[in-house]
């Protein structure tokens, strides 16, 4: 079986001056040689402190930044020369502040539909009718479509978030902390939610997280990282319950 997320020695980093500004350019390394694989309908948690660079890899594999080495979705090559229409159809994302991610301006059906105009799919009857199906799949109903962000909790903002990366039909959710700025409660459904759509839709996420209780709860397996490099993968159970690891049981330790 085809894998639906292959990265393969990727290395990123960016360009900064030494001396606070003043010096030389130099490059700073912030990934090094990282190779994971996801099958179809996986869901891949990636686990590690602040600043090891997990964003920055969901970043790379959403084609956001430069990077060196290989990135395939679902058989076709991320980076220079990618038709990125195409791309849109395959991986889409959720980042972790929906308001950040919603036009204040316009109203929920509106910014719901705009991926389909964007890329020609579907008469107006059509549009509208995938939102309204979007919309049951994350849990709201029609009613949603007149009312606009401010008037939507932070769960909501979310679930219009998760709908907006839906309706293009991809295979791979990027999910960047996508929890973390809920209560307990909220971000308790919201990965419920998660495990449904994979479910119902055959969905492979890549779960991006600070929190070994929520990856080890929603995802098949786990890549542990540390300063830029993977230092530990597999099954959830496994890297959870009997980490190889010192790194990853100081996370464990750590969390609540």
């Amino acid at each position: 079986m085809e894998n639906l997320l292959s990265v393969r020695d990727l290395s990123s980093g960016y360009a900064a001056r030494s001396l606070g500004g003043f010096g030389r350019r130099i490059e700073k390394q912030v990934l090094y040689d990282i190779n994971l694989e996801m099958g179809p309908g996986e869901i891949f948690g990636l686990v590690g402190e602040s600043g090891c660079g997990k964003t920055t890899l969901g970043r790379c594999i959403l084609g956001l930044l430069d990077y060196r080495g290989d990135v395939y979705i679902d058989g076709l090559r991320q980076g220079r020369g990618a038709d990125r229409r195409e791309m849109a159809k395959r991986v889409q994302a959720v980042f972790q502040d929906p308001a950040a991610s919603l036009n204040p301006a316009w109203r929920v059906g509106w910014i719901l539909e705009e991926p389909l105009r964007i890329n020609n799919m579907g008469s107006g009857p059509e549009r509208r009718k995938r939102v309204d199906e979007v919309l049951e799949l994350v849990g709201l109903d029609p009613s949603y479509k007149g009312r606009r962000a401010h008037e939507l909790s932070v769960g909501q903002k979310q679930r219009i978030c998760i709908g907006c990366a839906l309706m293009l039909g991809p295979k791979l959710i990027i999910a960047d902390e996508a929890v973390s700025s809920l209560d307990v409660s909220v971000g308790a459904q919201v990965l419920n939610l998660f495990r449904e759509l994979r479910q119902n839709l055959a969905l492979g996420m890549l779960f991006i997280s600070h929190n070994l209780n929520q990856v080890y709860y929603l995802c098949d397996r786990i890549a542990v990282m540390r300063e830029g490099r993977i230092i530990e993968q597999g099954r959830a159970e496994d890297v959870y319950l009997n980490p190889r690891q010192p790194y990853t049981r100081a996370l464990l330790a750590a969390a609540p």
